[in-house]
């Protein structure tokens, strides 16, 4: 069974519901489910978001948080200067995922790039999937 990665970025104070349904339709676009998922990860700016944790608690996902830097230095496919403004880094959702999927993992491994969903909360997630390296 192929495992997977999820990549999360989010608006300070995203719902869970919010944050719920964006993972649920990236695994749907790659053809996964939640019981593939080894890991989910993250920035360490959002080490406290009520959402991200409690959606990886409900999973039963461990949680991965990386700094700026270290997302920085993962080439994505999709950077934004929006977001290198607002984190330093030009990716949190595509470069956590790879990061967590494993040391040196290349960008051809993400099955779902950048799903993005603006919430009935006005809140906005990311999630990106990436398969796992063996």
């Amino acid at each position: 069974m192929t495992q997977f990665t999820v990549g999360l970025g989010c608006d300070r104070g995203v719902l869970l519901e919010t944050l719920r349904e964006a993972v649920q339709a990236a695994l749907a676009d790659a053809g996964a489910h939640a019981g593939q998922v080894v890991a989910a990860a993250s920035i360490a700016l959002k080490r406290d978001e009520a959402a991200l944790l409690a959606l990886a608690a409900e999973n039963g996902w461990p949680l991965h948080f990386y700094e700026a830097q270290e997302l920085a230095a993962v080439e994505v496919p999709h950077p934004s200067e929006t977001v290198r403004r607002y984190t330093g880094t030009p990716s949190v959702s595509e470069a956590a995922a790879l990061l967590a999927a494993g040391a040196n993992t290349p960008m051809t491994a993400l099955v779902v790039e950048k799903h993005k969903l603006k919430g009935a909360d006005g809140r906005n997630a990311t999630v990106s999937v990436a398969r796992k390296q063996p």
